[in-house]
């Protein structure tokens, strides 16, 4: 029915195109089913030009308005090409939602290499990247492709081995603290709802090198293009193992089960313009091995808290941050889909609706909803032994019977006062009161929306069935949460309904705790992506409390990768900074 992206118009009236569309269109509006003319009609309006001058177009970009849900309509940015781009710009100067096609190709650093080539200097190390999810697998892929060799080390294991132990630990409550949803190669974005969008500027096109980079390990090439991407979780395992062996082919190397205990440093003969004092010399893992290298990145993740008490402790500046706490709530994925889409609910183009709410509350906290999954599942995502944590999963599909979102309030370091580490107590705390909750088995806690509304607990359940596994247990929720966050909350879900009607419907679920929403901590880092004490550390992604969600992380990891390369580059020849 539609053009593909980056592919020519499907019609024998049309011939290949080159060079490619020079000339973009946006905020073409079409009803929801519009037959597959009426999208070059629209553009030829557009342009003023008669459809017969039209040899190509390209969707960049798909959405939909679905404020009016009677008349649903699909939103539009084209790439298009005709008998004389330069013409056409030059007389439609000036006219809004028309222009030249940005130039959005990737560029990197250093020029890239084919398998087999190297580009590493003579006597120098090679760079180490410390986690294997989102923001450092794709600093490794970068600095793969520009032949820099790098080694990445993840703490827990292979994506198809650590998905075994995480659905081992959702049906048997057998937690694997080193391989779960949090530690394993794919980092905790591989269980998730696969949300590949961000709000982060993006002036240098690092966002369609992460889209392109996934779409060539196996993603859907619709995620070019539509509005919202996902990918889903069994999607996303296999495009792991592809980017792995992608790595590996440039000369990358993968090390799992490689956990760091200690970060090797040496002081500098004078301290460097931001402040480092010390530079990084090597890693050494838990069997005994020492790996030298004078450029370390750290995309650790946002639960790596024993790797944060170690950076502490090693003198990396390390900094309490704000993030957010709350409990998930379940709602029969169908009511969403009647709500936002009417009767449309269920259109192919559309999907499973989703939603993003906020409230303020009397109390100076806010509420909002965060990590939407629709049509998916909550799972348990706890690291370490003795907590209950969750977090919300789909698949590429979203068919499953119940929509979740986190409804989460910020707390800042004034909730959590004590030092760089007092967020992760404090996160450990709750999450070990609704592990007592839930009857110390790993089982969650949850409550009828009703039930939590009226300051009562729950003993039952009503028409909406949880769907955290390995098991539930009705409860009483505020007391797994901050006297704050309960009010606050309550306040919130009725008010809800202002966009969302039955929102705090009394059979709806809540499941707690989520306390994983960011980084408790932030490594600070100069302009040239160091730590401002630690020279030659690269803090990276979410857990340095430089990104949050696999796009934003991924694109900090190509961001790092580059300052890496440009380092190399220029200092290939130049002595060691550090003191004899």
């Amino acid at each position: 029915m539609f053009a593909r992206p980056r592919a020519p118009i499907p019609s024998g009236a049309f011939a290949r195109h080159t060079p490619p569309p020079m000339i973009r269109i946006t905020d073409l509006r079409l009803p929801l089913d519009h037959p597959p003319a009426a999208l070059d009609a629209a553009i030829a309006a557009r342009l003023g030009i008669d459809a017969g001058m039209l040899r190509d177009r390209v969707i960049a970009r798909r959405g939909y308005d679905a404020r009016k849900r009677s008349a649903i309509l699909l939103t539009y940015s084209v790439d298009v090409a005709t008998d004389d781009d330069a013409a056409l710009l030059a007389r439609l100067r000036g006219v809004a939602n028309v222009s030249a096609t940005p130039d959005t190709t990737y560029r990197f650093v250093l020029p890239r290499v084919a398998p087999g080539e190297t580009r590493l200097p003579p006597d120098t190390s090679r760079p180490v990247i410390v986690g294997a999810g989102p923001c450092g697998f794709l600093a490794a892929l970068v600095l793969a492709q520009m032949g820099l060799a790098p080694i990445v080390l993840e703490r827990g294991k292979a994506v198809r081995e650590r998905t075994q132990d995480t659905w081992g630990f959702w049906r048997n409550a057998q937690l694997q603290p080193e391989s779960n949803v949090q530690f394993g190669e794919g980092g905790a974005g591989t269980f998730s709802d696969g949300k590949l969008w961000t709000q982060i500027r993006d002036p240098k096109h690092y966002g369609g090198k992460v889209l392109a980079e996934f779409v060539a390990a196996g993603a859907p090439e619709e995620i070019l293009y539509v509005s919202k991407p996902h990918i889903g979780t069994f999607r996303l395992v296999k495009m792991v193992e592809r980017m792995r062996a992608s790595i590996e082919a440039l000369g990358g190397e993968f090390r799992f089960e490689s956990r760091v205990v200690d970060f090797l440093t040496e002081p500098l003969a004078a301290p460097m313009a931001g402040g480092a004092a010390r530079r990084i010399r090597g890693v050494a893992l838990e069997g005994g091995e020492v790996i030298r290298s004078d450029h370390v990145v750290l995309a650790i993740g946002h639960s790596a808290r024993d790797t944060f008490a170690l950076l502490d402790s090693c003198g990396v500046r390390l900094e309490a941050k704000p993030f957010s706490i709350g409990l998930r709530i379940e709602h029969p994925q169908s009511l969403i889909d009647r709500v936002r889409f009417g009767a449309h609910a269920g259109h192919p183009l559309l999907g499973a609706a989703d939603y993003k709410l906020v409230h303020h509350c009397a109390n100076g906290r806010s509420v909002y909803s965060f990590c939407m999954c629709p049509g998916g599942q909550v799972v348990a995502a706890a690291s370490e032994a003795g907590g209950v944590v969750i977090n919300g999963m789909s698949q590429y599909s979203r068919a499953e019977r119940n929509a979740n979102a986190a409804l989460v309030v910020g707390v800042t370091p004034e909730d959590f006062p004590g030092g760089p580490l007092a967020g992760i107590d404090f996160q450990r705390y709750w999450e070990q009161r609704a592990f007592a909750l839930g009857g110390g088995n790993y089982a969650a806690p949850v409550q009828r929306v009703g039930d939590f509304l009226a300051g009562r607990a729950s003993t039952g359940l009503g028409a909406v069935i949880p769907s955290y596994q390995p098991a539930v247990r009705p409860s009483d929720l505020s007391e797994c949460l901050p006297a704050y966050a309960v009010a606050a909350l309550r306040e919130a879900l009725p008010a809800f309904e202002r966009t969302i009607p039955d929102f705090s419907m009394p059979d709806a679920v809540l499941t707690g705790v989520e306390t994983r929403t960011s980084s408790p901590v932030r490594i600070p880092r100069d302009a040239q992506f160091q730590s401002v004490s630690t020279a030659g550390l690269y803090p990276a992604g979410e857990g340095a409390g430089q990104a949050g969600g696999i796009m934003s992380a991924a694109i900090d990891g190509i961001r790092v990768a580059e300052a890496v390369a440009s380092s190399i580059a220029g200092n290939a020849s130049a002595p060691a900074q550090s003191a004899s």
